[in-house]
């Protein structure tokens, strides 16, 4: 008989009632997979928030285990790419979602859905980094492929005190951008300059419903927060420029207008991490290990235990949470 080993298990009742509870869990019960893990790092995203809470219909298979990303070794592969023994990270593919995810001692899934370790990152450098900073990389090489270069002007990173956010505005930084930061939480003015942000703005510029065009501010963007936000940013993009949209922080809809597109020729660029393709997966963690400062991640994250995932997704959700929370199992 297998050990059981504890996890977090979202169940839903017959009227469609979510609760979440700490329970326990054999191998056995693992969905299915041709690699099994056992964890070692996780982290709590804004979307794992909305699962655990409710706020939004992540989780659409109960009963499950919540997590959408993790960090660990792989303990036995019926993969071909896979042998017990390597350091994996896993981001997206519906783990989380629709199959068991990473708030478990031990985690299942397809060999495809793997990427290594990069060398000389540990599981806990990996998930401070998480889906988020993976996010936010796929959202800068979009960028770059647009031709938005540093000489090109700033670029406006929205949410800049959340997780996408405070990545971003590391590895532009590092890049050479000038970045402006927009975030409601101006008491992390210190925080997003020590980061690389050289101005600040407060979220309230951007919040309300946007003019068709605005005085052109910057060459581009990267945005986590989505409706009036994302309107205000493209209508303030200057001309030929790009905005990379990853997120939905205030809201899903687009209040926008076709005049930044036809008249400033401004290109929205859709950021998706669940299903990338594994070469773009492959050279966001290669660039993840070389162009995002390491000593950052230190001042990026805060490390928790198992015990206090729940509390941190409410605490992520209600916007009480700065950078980065590593989950170490």
């Amino acid at each position: 008989m297998s050990e059981s080993f504890k996890a977090i298990i979202i169940t839903r009742d017959e009227d469609k009632k979510q609760s979440v509870a700490v329970g326990e869990m054999t191998e056995a019960e693992l969905m299915e997979g041709d690699v099994t893990i056992a964890v070692e790092a996780t982290t709590v995203n804004y979307k794992d928030g909305l699962a655990i809470t409710g706020k939004a219909p992540v989780v659409r298979k109960f009963p499950l285990v919540p997590g959408i990303d993790f960090a660990g070794t792989v303990t036995e592969s019926r993969h071909p790419d896979w042998k017990a023994g390597d350091r994996v990270v896993l981001n997206g593919w519906g783990v989380g979602e629709t199959h068991h995810g990473a708030y478990a001692a031990k985690a299942r899934v397809r060999g495809d859905w793997l990427v290594p370790l990069p060398q000389g990152m540990s599981a806990r450098d990996a998930m401070a980094v998480g889906t988020a900073g993976y996010t936010a990389m796929l959202s800068v090489m979009a960028l770059e492929r647009h031709g938005i270069v540093p000489q090109r002007g700033p670029i406006v990173v929205t949410g800049a005190a959340g997780g996408v956010g405070s990545v971003a505005i590391s590895v532009l930084s590092r890049l050479g951008y000038h970045v402006i930061a927009s975030t409601g939480r101006t008491i992390e003015e210190d925080f997003l300059k020590d980061l690389g942000a050289t101005e600040i703005i407060d979220r309230a510029e951007l919040s309300a419903p946007a003019k068709p065009l605005g005085k052109e501010r910057w060459a581009g963007g990267v945005d986590a927060v989505g409706s009036h936000t994302l309107a205000n940013v493209l209508s303030m993009t200057s001309y030929g420029g790009a905005v990379a949209a990853c997120g939905l922080a205030q809201g899903m809809d687009l209040p926008s207008s076709v005049a930044p597109f036809i008249l400033r020729g401004v290109s929205l660029l859709g950021i998706d991490s669940v299903m990338a393709p594994k070469a773009l997966r492959l050279e966001a963690w290669r660039r993840i290990a070389t162009d995002l400062d390491h000593a950052k991640l230190a001042t990026l994250s805060r490390t928790i235990g198992f015990d206090d995932i729940i509390r941190a997704a409410t605490d992520i959700v209600d916007g009480k949470i700065r950078g980065r929370v590593v989950v170490e199992m």
